[in-house]
């Protein structure tokens, strides 16, 4: 989003998401979860792959 300037509101509107939902995502160190069709929505209103939003990262207290 910061490259492409790009805010919650405004990828809100490009995704049809509710700008808070934009937040949560964004600001969660972790996500538990995230479904498919969200991912999609996201990728193609930023042109991006999934690879782009998020990193994995192993959970030590496994």
């Amino acid at each position: 989003m910061a490259e492409r300037n790009i805010s919650n509101k405004e990828l809100a509107a490009l995704t049809g998401m509710h700008p808070t939902s934009i937040s949560k995502i964004k600001t969660r160190r972790r996500l538990t979860r995230i479904d498919e069709d969200t991912l999609n929505t996201l990728c193609e209103a930023l042109s991006c792959q999934p690879g782009d939003l998020m990193v994995y990262e192993k959970d030590e207290n496994l």
